[in-house]
């Protein structure tokens, strides 16, 4: 498939900059991938389409404050600094994105904080954009973690909107992120509240958690027209032996597998055997799922109402199939739904 084919006219105050209220009261379209039929609900009313048994996988991966401000030695030149993941906690490397790129070389000092008491020294030029930073840092590591992190905003696309407030550290974070490494939310779990787990027990549907850390590469812009091209970034992504064996255990009970989000659905079909089992893993993957491809775990997938051009809606085209995606897409439109990590959802069964 071609890129242009995941192109549609999105106005911008479509996309939505704050989450609903209540996390479990967004729209939810629901769409039949077998029939094409297309229902309107509320968030909240996901567990109608499962029973006893079934099986929700989600992602409990938790979003860090990655986003820097600080000056470069001398000039005192404005700089943005992305921390993308730590590479080394003794030494304090860091893999980032610094932003004018173009202003900083190796060897500079970058300076944070209002009296300029964070220092980091560019230490490796990795990509056009990206560096290696060793932070300068005497005190112990958890000390220093709570420093840095204290400097940085909540990294809420800046296409969702140009400056976070207070309210995103929660918003932008699911109410069972544990596991700290992500630097955008898994946002198809923004909606699941404790009520809502809570009939999920009433229903005995049952849950599991793994670990994928989202990056930003699934908000990259892609930049081939051969959509087999396209390279994703990597992101590390952990299956415990126990959450493997509940997967694999609904899987030959027939029960309902429901894949939570685009980072999940990727990591289930990362590593799997020749009789669609998942395996248990930790290690990193750039699997890039686009039409047509055929899924060996998850019976359901759920998720948001994405950006054009997004590998997150070509993920969604391959489950629910092309024309029945850019069909609901286009009803989103026409129906006020809200797109972006805030926005509103896509349960396609």
């Amino acid at each position: 498939m071609k890129l242009s084919q995941f192109s549609f006219d999105l106005p911008k105050d479509r996309i939505a900059q704050e989450p609903t209220r209540w996390r479990d009261e967004c729209k939810l379209m629901v769409l039949h991938k077998a029939s094409g039929e297309i229902e309107h609900r509320q968030f909240k009313d996901i567990i109608d389409y499962f029973g006893k048994d079934d099986l929700f996988v989600l992602n409990d991966t938790k979003v860090f404050p990655a986003r820097l401000f600080g000056k470069k030695e001398k000039t005192g030149a404005e700089i943005m600094v992305f921390l993308l993941r730590e590479l080394n906690r003794e030494q304090k490397l860091w893999d980032v994105i610094v932003e004018p790129a173009r202003k900083i070389r190796i060897g500079n000092k970058l300076y944070f904080g209002e009296d300029e008491s964070m220092v980091a020294e560019v230490i490796d030029n990795t990509t056009s954009r990206g560096r290696t930073l060793r932070f300068l840092y005497d005190g112990p590591y958890d000390e220093f973690k709570q420093a840095l992190f204290a400097l940085g905003e909540t990294p809420v696309p800046e296409w969702v909107k140009a400056k976070p407030t207070p309210e995103d550290a929660g918003n932008f974070q699911t109410i069972f992120a544990d596991k700290e490494g992500a630097v955008s939310a898994p946002a198809a779990g923004l909606h699941f509240s404790r009520e809502l787990f809570n009939r999920m027990i009433l229903k005995d549907i049952d849950k599991t958690f793994i670990t994928v850390h989202m990056g930003i590469g699934h908000f990259r812009q892609v930049d081939v027209e051969d959509l087999s091209k396209h390279r994703m970034d990597g992101e590390r992504m952990i299956i415990t032996p126990e959450a493997a064996e509940r997967i694999n255990r609904a899987k030959h009970a027939h029960r309902k597998v429901l894949a939570v989000g685009v980072t999940v659905i990727r990591a289930l079909e990362t590593y799997t055997t020749t009789t669609n089992e998942v395996k248990p893993s930790d290690m990193w993957t750039n699997k890039f799922i686009f039409p047509p491809y055929q899924f060996s775990i998850a019976d359901a997938f759920v998720s948001n109402f994405h950006m054009p051009g997004s590998t997150m809606l070509m993920c969604e085209a391959a489950f629910g199939g092309y024309q029945n995606v850019m069909k609901a897409y286009h009803t989103a439109l026409e129906q006020d739904y809200r797109f972006g990590p805030y926005g509103d959802a896509l349960l396609i069964v």
